[in-house]
């Protein structure tokens, strides 16, 4: 079964996530960043597996018009869905606000995968907002581990490597 990983970010939270699905996938997964390539030909594979970042309370332009562009494709393969978001009392509300229901109810997976801030990668006024906002004044990272483990299971990826 070929896998796609599709996803954007801002700040590499959202990369890092992806790269850590890719390591742990039973077999080669690839991986798109749609921040460096704008078409993906979603054709070989038969699982897709799409990831951003929330920030401002939406996902990446070039997210949502990947997954606008290619609904009809994405509704005939098997997907995962996941989300880098720190705010865990709104992070449900938002996946289901930046994910369109017809994809959601299709996905069979569908992940909470935490989140970073990273204050290296900010600039002045995104350090600020998120001091005010989250109360937080320094780097902080909360990727949940499990989320991944899930994504890995309900998509077949966890069978053990032959190098293991």
């Amino acid at each position: 079964m070929k896998t796609i990983i599709v996803y954007a970010t801002k700040h590499g939270t959202t990369e890092q996530i992806a790269k850590l699905i890719a390591e742990k996938a039973a077999h080669n997964t690839d991986m798109v960043n749609l921040k460096k390539e704008k078409k993906v030909d979603l054709h070989p594979y038969d699982q897709i597996i799409i990831g951003g970042s929330i920030h401002a309370g939406t996902i990446q332009k070039s997210l949502r018009k990947f997954i606008e562009g290619s609904m009809p494709q994405l509704l005939q393969k098997r997907i995962a869905l996941f989300l880098s978001c720190m705010y865990d009392q709104k992070a449900q509300e938002q996946f289901d606000t930046v994910f369109p229901e017809i994809l959601r109810t299709h996905a069979q997976s569908k992940q909470l995968t935490g989140g970073e801030f990273r204050f290296d990668k900010m600039n002045f006024l995104e350090r600020a907002i998120v001091k005010k906002v989250a109360g937080i004044g320094q780097s902080i990272s909360n990727i949940n581990h499990d989320a991944i483990e899930r994504l890995l299971e309900e998509m077949n990826l966890k069978t053990a490597k032959l190098n293991e």
